[in-house]
This record gives C-alpha cells, structure tokens and sequence, in this order.
C-alpha cells in the first residue's frame, strides 16, 4: 500500500441510497436475467405494470422442439471463426443437425453448462480460459459476453416488438448471481455486462436468494403453506431460504420487516450442490457401467447422442419420485454401443454390465439400460445430504432454532425426491415451495429492479481492509514482523479492519480512509483491499486471507505535494462499490477498483 498516512472516518452519511432509488426512476422497463448453470432465461415488467399488479411480469416461452419452457438450456454454439451462432434449445438442435449432415465440427465451439467457472475461482480474470465440450480451450470472457449479449438483445426486441417507440436508454436490467459468489465473481459478469451491451448505470446485480425472498413476500395466499408463510412474514419471523438452483445452492436466513423491507440475518452459505451435482454422479456412475474411455470418446465422436442422453436423464431426473417402485430406463446410443463392442474388456453392453461394479442393480431389458430405482435414487444421496448438512449447521446454532419456515425456491427445488428427503429429516419445520419454483429467482430479480432498496440490512460475510505498519508492540506482535522505518520499528503487514465479518450493514454503508502519496513522482495513488472469513484478522498474508483488489487513482500532476485523497468503500449493497474524493478542492475521481487477475 502506497500511503504517507491515514485517519479512520467512521459512518459518513451519505445520500446513496437516494440516488439508487431514483436511478430506476428513469427508466421504463426492468428486465431481468437469470444466467443459470443449467438453465437461463429472462423476465420484464414495465414501470407502469408494477405500479398497477407487481405480479405482472411476462416471460419468454422457449421452443425445446416438443414443447415450451420458460428457460433454456445454457448451451452456447460459436462458429470456426469464433462468432456467434447460436445459444440455448437452438444451439443443441443446431449442432445436432449439423452431426447428422456430416458436417466438420472440429473448429465449431460448443459450449454448455459453463457457469460454475466462476464458483470460488480466485484467479479469475479476463484471460482466463475454459474448455468447450470438445475440450478446445477459449477465452472464458467472451463465452459469457456472447452469451448475456444474445440474452439482452432478446429481451429487448421481445419488449420493442410491442412497444416499437422503445430505446436502450429506456431500459433497466438487473443480473441474478448467487449469492455464495465472490465479489471477484461478481465483477467478472458485470464486466461481461458492459462488453456486451448493458451500461453501467443501466445494470443491477441481484443476489438470487434474496430475489427469491421478495417475490415469495407477494405469494397468493392459495394454498396452507404460503398462508402459514405469508402470515409468518408479516409478524416478523424469522425464515430460511433455500435456494437451490443449477449448480449451487444458497441458503441464508431472512425476516421481513415492519417498513415491508427484508433484512438478512445470516450471510450465504453452501457450495456446488445444485442440481448439476447430481448430473455429475450419474455420469461416473454411468462410466463405471460403460466406461469412462467409452463415454469420453462418444462424446468427441458423437456429441448429439451425447446431448441425447443429457437430456434424457433430465426428463429422469424430474420424474423421479420417494414412491416410485418401477427402474428407470434409458436408451442407449447406437454410437456408444459401437464403441464398447471395440473395448477388448466389455466387447458388449451385455458383459459391460456384467463386469461393472452394478451387475445387481443394472441390466438390458428390451435393449434399454434398466437400472433400479433405488439404485437412481442413490445418485441424489450425496447432493441432498450436503444440501442438509447446511441447513442443520444453521438451524443448530442458537440463534436459529426458533425458525419454523423454510423457503425452497430455485429449479432443483421442485425435484420431489429432494423436497421428500428435507419435510422427513426437518419434520418440525413448515416447508414452503411456492408454484413455479424455478421462476421465483426470476420474477424476484424483476421486483428487486423496481424496488433496489427491497432488502434493508445485509450481513458482511467477511472482514474487509487494508494493510497497516503500526509501531512494533513486543506484547502483541511477533518478532519476524518487525520492521525498521526511518528509525522507528514497525509491524508489516497488520490487517487494519474497517468491516468485520458478520457485521449488519445497511445499503450504502460507508467507510473511509485518507492517504497521502509518499512518492511524488508516481502518477497513481494504489490501495490493496484485502478479506478475510475470520472476524479479528492479525495480518494480511494469512493463510484465509485474500487480496481483493487493488483501488488505482489517477493524481493531478499540480497538486501531488499536499494532496490527499480520501477513498470510500461502500458497503451493503450487493456489489462492493469505491470513491475517492480530493479533500481540499472536493474533486471526486475516476476510481478503478480492480478484482480480477491476470492483470486486467
């Protein structure tokens, strides 16, 4: 850190919140994304529609070929030249038809399933690289760019082919991540945003299980459960929300309060245990019945019978039920069973099954692959007690106990065999899993648009701040950080907190530090901002501590000698925002607050 000096300044009141609530003021149409694992898909309202029925939000109705879904597969199909062609159904069915015309797709780019990249990835950046389903390497950041692109451009024209007077200027969209993301995470896509069309000012992130929590609050009262949770809410109880999607899940605790507004009780916990967890297991499971190598090479060989079967175990997945007594079947790939007949060990799917470690439990019946049901059931085990594992850990501490309700929303959430498995272990609490599970995340980003200020309090969930060079204190620290400065000793290297994990902060929370530049001849002023999970954090290059980014400022070249900038972070939002201001002339500058790696 490149400072002369600072002084703490500690809660600037600050008109921020106001300015937020305004922002969207000016625009006549939210529309939200929701850039899923598994899944994507969009939903808008206009500013007039809130105001008359929050609830009237339309959604998209994508084409799968044998029916209608409101989302699409997150499938991205580029060409040779690395262009755009294709996303979602189209890109399955675009690439599949392609196989079949006996067309070269060795150079095409097919890419599925991609977001999990940025789960707890801390050297993401713009450089970073990921594998299409062929296993070619590209640049992460355009797959994405590519892909919220086509999203937005969609929306737009779907709102445009009603409202034909309509500009980009008119609109407001809101991103969903989830909410166990790293701020890195977070940038990353707001970034994606901005290189593929959505300006700054005109962008929201939302956390998806905060978006779920609002739009639960607006639930018609039809059914026992959403009364008992309605009338739960309103009281001010506390409620847990589960928020299962694709690929993670995202479970916090929430209670409504007396303004309407939400407050967080609890930062997000959980990890990779959505729905694409179990898609995981059923290909090892697969492997260990056909062959890894096999399965490898019908996929390099054959990628439609691939997405084939993906989409036959999706259909599967659905269906199953605690109740269910019958196996499940699955036709096989003409392609796969070509390639074990030239597997000198299997030579046949019949003796494949036979030397698997499932020859029990699995069999060719009628030429299709029967497995038994309790056998399918066993792929979730592992995903639902992760899942419960989570919960338990929370509904365990003393805090929590008194919680009745749980909120499950999310895609992964309507799966009836995960529903059965959390209402028998938690049987005291009130499950609530509202219709249409899978679009609240989606509606609710819609509500969060026209109401940025719907949650009230968020809790950090790690400890924020710089570092520091105290006078050295032999009581307190340790001999290897001593340091000798101008003949004074110091402590490297101390972690100087201005934000603690677990502390309540309101949106637009502010703390602030002023520095002074020690070294007249450089052009910028840099501050390393640094997290740590632990609450009282000794020093920076601890072991659970991160940097998380570095705040670079621009200096005026007239007024280095006595310059000194006052540099704010800004807490409480669902992004981590920076300012910095000259506190002689009030000047705010140009502040980058750069989270990614690779040196971008």
């Amino acid at each position: 850190m490149r400072n002369g000096y600072f002084r703490f300044v500690d809660n600037i009141s600050s008109s921020f919140a106001r300015i937020m609530a305004a922002a969207v003021d000016r625009y006549l149409f939210v529309a939200a994304i929701d850039f899923g694992t598994t899944y994507s898909g969009y939903a808008f309202s206009s500013k007039d529609a809130f105001e008359e029925d929050p609830l009237k939000i339309s959604t998209n109705s994508w084409n799968s070929g044998s029916d209608l879904s409101y989302k699409a597969p997150t499938a991205l199909l580029l060409t040779p030249k690395k262009e755009f062609k294709s996303f979602g159904y189209t890109a399955e069915t675009d690439y599949t038809q392609m196989a079949e015309d006996g067309a070269d797709l060795s150079k095409h780019y097919y890419f599925h399933r991609f977001k999990m990249l940025l789960h707890n990835n801390k050297n993401l950046g713009k450089k970073t690289k990921i594998t299409d389903e062929t296993g070619k390497s590209f640049p992460a950041f355009d797959v994405f760019v590519h892909s919220i692109r086509y999203l937005k451009d969609h929306v737009f024209h779907a709102i445009k082919n009603s409202f034909t007077d309509l500009l980009e200027k008119d609109m407001k969209y809101v991103l969903t991540v989830p909410a166990i993301w790293n701020d890195n995470a977070k940038q990353f896509m707001r970034e994606a945003a901005a290189e593929a069309g959505i300006k700054g000012t005109q962008l929201m992130i939302a956390l998806e299980p905060e978006a779920a929590s609002i739009y639960c609050q607006t639930l018609p009262s039809e059914t026992v459960y959403n009364r008992t949770f309605l009338k739960a809410a309103n009281s001010g109880s506390t409620y847990m929300v589960v928020d299962l999607g694709g690929g993670t899940a995202d479970i916090t605790v929430h209670q409504r309060q007396g303004d309407r507004t939400l407050k967080e009780l609890l930062p997000a916990t959980g990890g990779a245990l959505g729905g694409k967890s179990v898609d995981d297991e059923f290909w090892r499971f697969l492997g260990q019945v056909v062959g890894e190598k096999n399965l490898a090479l019908m996929k390099k060989e054959s990628m439609e019978d691939y997405i084939d079967l993906s989409r036959q175990f999706e259909t599967k997945k659905r269906e199953i039920t605690v109740e269910g007594e019958r196996n499940v079947l699955f036709t096989l790939p003409v392609t796969l069973l070509d390639i074990i007949k030239r597997d000198k060990q299997r030579q046949t799917i019949e003796k494949a099954i036979q030397i698997s470690p499932f020859s029990h439990t699995v069999e060719l019946k009628r030429k299709k692959l029967s497995i038994n049901v309790g056998q399918f059931r066993g792929l979730f085990s592992k995903t639902i007690n992760g899942i419960l594992s989570h919960m338990e850990t929370i509904l365990y501490k003393h805090k929590f106990k008194h919680i009745q309700h749980i909120l499950m929303v999310g895609g992964f959430s309507e799966c009836l065999l995960l529903q059965s498995a959390i209402r028998k272990r938690l049987n005291q609490k009130v499950i609530v899993v509202p219709d249409e599970a899978g679009l609240a995340v989606l509606k609710g980003a819609v509500l969060f648009g026209h109401t940025p200020r719907a949650i009230s309090c968020r809790v950090a969930r790690y400890s924020y701040g710089t570092q520091s060079w105290p006078t050295f204190n032999p009581n307190v620290h340790p001999e290897k950080k001593r340091v000798v400065i101008n003949g004074v000793s110091r402590c490297k290297d101390v972690f100087f907190k201005f934000i603690e994990a677990n502390q309540e902060l309101v949106p637009g929370h502010r703390e602030s530090q002023v520095f002074q530049p020690l070294n007249l001849t450089e052009n910028f002023l840099e501050c390393t901002v640094y997290a740590s999970p632990l609450v009282d954090p000794m020093f920076t290059d601890e072991d659970d501590c991160i940097v998380l980014g570095v705040l670079r400022i621009p200096l005026n070249p007239k007024r280095k000698k006595n310059l000194k900038i006052e540099e704010t972070l800004i807490f409480g939002e669902t992004e981590l925002a920076v300012q910095a201001r000259d506190i002689e002339t009030e000047e705010i500058y140009e502040t980058q607050f750069n989270l990614l790696k690779d040196g971008t």
